[in-house]
């Protein structure tokens, strides 16, 4: 009886602590459309090189809100175009158009997901809480690349396009 009680209060533990721990995962590994983020580890611009030779991917930016954003949310650049190893930045535009502050927390997504795991963020707004005064316009960098394996990884020879997509949500703290 005692073994049997042990095991639910474990399962119980476990579906509290699985949707950390899948962010996490996630995160780290670039699995089901999340980019790895660097910012919390060095980063060497000299080992990043262009990959001589390989052919050029575009990088598409899209943007969207839920329901309960009252911002405006865009991509200042729709796309660009890089070769794995090279650095780009690029800016989003959010405006308060309200007359309240407003916290907003964006998630972003990586399409195709299996290009998700070379998609590596140097420096995102992402996961952090923004706050907007009422009527204030900011400019959020991503400062990116891709890893430079994505040239040489077989199931990567028909990605051509990649798209970062970024959605801002009403934060539920404020």
């Amino acid at each position: 009886m005692l073994y049997i009680a042990s095991v639910i209060i474990g399962f119980i533990g476990l579906s509290y602590a699985a949707v950390p721990l899948y962010k996490i995962i996630c995160t780290d590994t670039g699995l089901d459309g999340t980019a790895k983020n660097l910012s919390g580890q060095k980063f060497d611009p000299a080992t990043m090189k262009p990959v001589a030779g390989s052919k050029p991917i575009r990088i598409r930016f899209q943007s969207s809100l839920s329901d309960s954003m009252k911002w405006k949310f865009t991509p200042q650049t729709k796309e660009i175009t890089l070769v794995p190893g090279e650095t780009a930045l690029a800016f989003y535009t959010a405006e308060n158009p309200t007359d309240e502050d407003i916290v907003g927390i964006s998630t972003y997504s990586v399409v195709p997901g299996r290009a998700a795991q070379y998609f590596n963020k140097i420096q995102c707004f992402c996961f952090e809480e923004q706050k907007l005064a009422a009527h204030e316009e900011v400019d959020m960098p991503v400062f990116f690349y891709i890893d430079p394996e994505f040239a040489y990884d077989p199931y990567m020879k028909d990605v051509r396009e990649i798209t970062l997509h970024y959605t801002f949500f009403r934060s539920k703290y404020q």
